[in-house]
């Protein structure tokens, strides 16, 4: 299986021959072409046409981040799964039946929502009880009533909104925040949710390069240049069984300290070396870890599992089944 190299410190990744070398000022290390399918540069790295030119060869995806550990673009090969006639047909299903797409994704972060703290409820948070019983009885009226997508958007920013008051529960104190905030994050938990949700997009954006799908035209949020929206609508269902759980269980273990693993300055926090590698290894680790599929009846990694929610959007567009986002109860 190939795997994932995250570059975490500035430097200089050049074509070596055929393969590639990263330099810094520490020196310089080889990563073997063959055994490569995705980069992430975490920092500022130096890359020329050279390397380009290898990596689409070699069908290498490298994600770019910047500074503030948030996403700024990706290159991936030149395209080879494309289709005209499904982006045709993905342009239709947006005029025509939005709706529902965006109503099934906003219903999958209720339900993995649910599912995360109803961990943390049987294991003693019973304050959590309110809004366990909103996300399963009321957000499903909700949404079946006949409703626009600023009305979808405002019910889904009040289910994160509620799921980020719950933490005051079961997380300690010094992970508390006020609200969240983005660009650039101001606290711990600020820091670690935006960075997980780069890291999360990044992932959905090379799974969804590899159906025919276009990143362009999304459901649930806006169609925009300057970002795949598609990405962000997909990877959202995802968001509180692969960058929460991540989260709170580093925390709860005491594997991220606020003392220890964060750079405070006077308007921003984000992780420091130490703790982006200890999340970076928890989420990949959590991303790859094989499950059954109850529906499939066979095992998958949670980077199938958004690969097969790409394909449950393409038998809609092109066949009329139904889509359901993934659910975390398909998981055994």
């Amino acid at each position: 299986m190939k795997a994932v190299k995250y570059l975490t410190s500035m430097g200089e990744l050049k074509r070596k021959d055929h393969s590639l070398i990263f330099r810094n000022e520490r020196g310089h290390t080889y990563i073997p072409i063959e055994g490569v399918k995705e980069i992430y540069c975490l920092n500022e790295v130096s890359i020329n046409s050279k390397l380009f030119e290898l990596l689409s060869k070699a069908g290498i995806t490298v994600h770019f981040f910047n500074y503030y550990q948030q996403y700024t673009g990706t290159f991936y090969p030149k395209e080879g799964l494309v289709s005209g006639r499904l982006t045709i047909k993905q342009a239709e299903a947006f005029h025509q039946v939005r709706m529902p797409i965006a109503k099934a994704i906003v219903g999958g972060i209720a339900n993995n929502i649910y599912y995360v703290l109803y961990h943390y409820y049987t294991h003693g948070s019973k304050e959590l009880k309110p809004f366990l019983n909103w996300l399963r009885k009321e957000v499903p009226l909700l949404l079946e009533k006949d409703i626009n997508i600023p009305q979808i958007l405002f019910i889904e920013g009040t289910i994160w909104k509620r799921f980020y008051d719950s933490f005051q529960y079961f997380l300690p104190e010094s992970f508390l925040f006020n609200k969240r905030v983005r660009r650039p994050p101001d606290n711990p938990m600020n820091a670690l949710i935006s960075f997980g949700n780069s890291l999360l997009y990044a992932k959905t954006i090379s799974q969804i390069y590899r159906t025919h799908l276009n990143q362009s035209i999304s459901f649930l949020h806006e169609p925009s240049e300057g970002r795949f929206s598609l990405s962000l609508d997909l990877c959202e269902v995802f968001k509180p069984i692969i960058v929460f759980r991540t989260i709170f269980e580093n925390i709860n273990n005491r594997k991220l300290q606020v003392g220890k693993h964060f750079d405070k300055e006077l308007n921003y926090c984000l992780l420091n070396d130490s703790g982006k590698k200890i999340f970076i290894q928890s989420f990949e680790e959590r991303m790859s870890k094989a499950f059954m599929h109850t529906k499939l009846k066979r095992k998958v990694t949670y980077h199938t599992a958004i690969k097969l929610d790409a394909y449950k959007l393409i038998k809609f567009i092109m066949e009329g089944e139904v889509f359901r986002p993934f659910d975390d109860k398909e998981k055994q």
